[in-house]
């Protein structure tokens, strides 16, 4: 039997009034969803710092753009992550490990994100880039780390019901964290300077080792096997990749996971670039980019939770694609108008609600996607593929191509870049392979996710 796993519906939609607004917003106090929204939050700002905070401290510095854009290639590490993510499922730490497995993990890697972040505030990219750079991969090598643990944490913590709702509080904290370190960054770095800028957002880290703390080990984790022996080790490194490709249709999954998010990742990573050349100030940006995106993403993944519960995962998820390709059109729409508030704040609110809608459902069909046994390594498997193609993308072409088409042909082209992962997509849910793909994680009493 298959069903929606966070459906919520009545006897022919009788459910009305104050009762209905209780039983929607219900799911959204349960203890393990309130976690997932701290949790988040941890998560979204290690990314924050190397993503726009760099961005625009490096163009506030006068570098070329050509080099910002390589910056990006900071963010392969993201990419990478799934090459030690088997470490966090089956190695267990001395020590800080009779705490939990994700326990001492998720402290361990706390404080390294921390050291990271300080790090990177004290280098000076005009003295030297070369610094700058190994700076920010550190960080970028230690929140993709935390990433793995993170995301573990809260597939496990979730129940199979609860990965829908789930995802959009995880999502919701990952828009406060980036969203409030980077505002926070912007606001500290124009008056006392980035050192300072850089050690206040550090603090992002703690909510994740907190809620790790008060939570304890989360209920579905499966407690790795012994690795006495090198083909113990070995079998716990490719364990978790030959569990996902024996699944029929997997490497169409793949292949989708690669392409879906081809044409977002292109413009995202270039926005603070079309801010700053077309004039807007700091404060212009944290109103609006900040602010704004801020309560319009908040809004798309509200949106995005009704969509999920009433078309279920696998229409969800493709409306979510659509909506995601025509808001980079939006950006066209703004490099056209020049500097125009309004037309900032249009292309900004579209955007980040059309993000906050794919937030939802397309990290809950990924999340779904994982066996319990290998949640680490297979997550960070498939997240680490969603983004590489386009940060491969932004990072050594983006720049360049900006400088000889143009913003608006830029934009035109990541739009059109979209469209072979929604096409795809279609093809998956029309053969049936969307539900053959689903993993235990999206498993609750012999049903899955629909």
């Amino acid at each position: 039997m298959l069903v929606p796993m966070n459906s919520v519906s009545g006897e022919g939609g009788a459910t009305a009034g104050s009762n209905g607004i209780i039983a929607a917003i219900r799911p959204y106090t349960e203890p393990a969803p309130l976690a997932a929204l701290f949790l988040g939050i941890s998560s979204g700002f290690p990314f924050a710092m190397i993503a726009s905070t760099l961005t625009t401290r490096l163009a506030q510095d006068g570098i070329d753009k050509k080099a910002v854009t390589a910056f990006t290639l900071a963010f392969l590490v993201y990419n990478l992550k799934f090459l030690w993510a088997w470490i966090v499922d089956g190695v267990r730490l001395p020590l800080l490990g009779r705490l939990g497995q994700r326990v001492s993990w998720m402290l361990v890697i706390g404080v390294l994100v921390i050291a990271s972040v300080i790090h990177l505030g004290l280098v000076d990219p005009k003295a030297s880039l070369a610094q700058t750079a190994i700076a920010a991969i550190l960080v970028g090598v230690a929140g993709a780390t935390f990433d793995i643990i993170i995301d573990a944490y809260r597939i496990e913590l979730l129940e199979a019901r609860q990965l829908g709702v789930g995802a959009g509080m995880s999502q919701y904290g990952w828009r406060i964290g980036s969203t409030a370190a980077g505002g926070l960054a912007l606001v500290i770095a124009a008056r006392f300077g980035w050192d300072a800028a850089y050690l206040a957002c550090a603090a992002f880290a703690l909510p994740a080792m907190i809620v790790a703390i008060v939570m304890g080990e989360p209920r579905r984790h499966r407690e790795p096997t012994s690795r006495r022996t090198s083909s113990e080790l070995l079998a716990s490194i490719i364990g978790p990749l030959a569990e996902f490709f024996r699944r029929k249709g997997a490497l169409l999954v793949l292949l989708f996971i690669l392409l879906h998010k081809i044409g977002d990742t292109l413009a995202n990573l270039t926005f603070r670039l079309l801010f700053e050349d077309l004039g807007y100030t700091n404060d212009e940006i944290a109103i609006y980019d900040v602010g704004l995106g801020f309560w319009a993403y908040l809004i798309g993944i509200f949106i995005g939770g009704i969509i999920y519960s009433r078309l279920g995962m696998k229409r969800s998820v493709l409306v979510s694609l659509i909506l995601m390709a025509v808001s980079n059109l939006s950006f066209a729409g703004l490099a056209a108008s020049g500097h125009s508030n309004w037309a900032m704040a249009g292309a900004i609110g579209f955007e980040n609600i059309a993000s906050g809608i794919g937030g939802v459902c397309v990290v809950a069909y990924f999340s779904a996607l994982c066996d319990l046994r290998f949640t680490a390594a297979q997550y960070a498997l498939i997240s680490a593929a969603a983004s590489v193609v386009g940060r491969i993308a932004t990072g050594t072409t983006a720049g360049a191509m900006i400088e000889g088409i143009g913003y608006e042909a830029f934009y035109l082209i990541t739009t059109l870049a979209a469209l072979p992962g929604i096409i795809l997509f279609w093809l998956m849910m029309r053969a049936g392979l969307i539900d053959q793909s689903i993993g235990s994680a999206g498993e609750e009493d012999g049903e899955t996710a629909s």
